[in-house]
């Protein structure tokens, strides 16, 4: 009898504990633009990477949620292959905290081919985009379990999706 008396009230607890942090975030707005130290750390990104000989192009940066939720349809109920298993307010994209890349070579073709080695290095131009964004602090798609994104880099701050659809943000951990 202790022991479910004891369980009932840490649920109780623990429910109050979640609405309180969901009541305390959730009356901000969603972003609408990269949050600056993502911005800043993708122009460090392309800085170094042409120190290297390798230009990248950043294709995608923030996204709204209704162009997370187009991108979505693609291969569902629009024409295309799937590209994205998180709808409107589930990627990172949605919180200005990802962006996507691919390298532009000789020709000044925009591509994303993961074995060009453009600089002539012996190594894979991606995957030393992919090493410098690391150093910076980014996580790479391509390390992701469910879903191989390869072009994907987000900074998330150690923040999940739900804690940022409650309304947490970034200055909230740096702070």
């Amino acid at each position: 009898m202790k022991i479910r008396t004891f369980l009932i009230i840490l649920i109780v607890f623990g429910a109050f504990y979640l609405y309180t942090q969901f009541q305390k975030y959730s009356s901000r707005p969603m972003p609408t633009e990269l949050n600056s130290v993502v911005e800043e750390k993708m122009n460090s990104l392309i800085t170094t990477t042409e120190e290297r000989g390798i230009v990248i192009v950043i294709t995608d940066g923030f996204r709204s949620e209704a162009e997370q939720n187009v991108l979505y349809q693609r291969g569902r109920s629009t024409d295309g292959q799937i590209v994205t298993y998180a709808k409107g307010g589930e990627s990172y994209h949605n919180y200005g905290l990802a962006i996507d890349f691919a390298l532009r070579n000789k020709n000044d073709e925009v591509i994303w081919d993961m074995d060009y080695d453009g600089n002539q290095n012996g190594e894979s131009d991606w995957m030393e985009v992919v090493s410098v964004a690391k150093d910076l602090g980014f996580s790479w798609g391509g390390d992701f379990s469910r879903f191989k994104d390869y072009p994907h880099l987000q900074l998330d701050f150690g923040l999940s999706i739900q804690e940022l659809q409650w309304g947490k943000r970034p200055r909230d951990v740096v702070d």
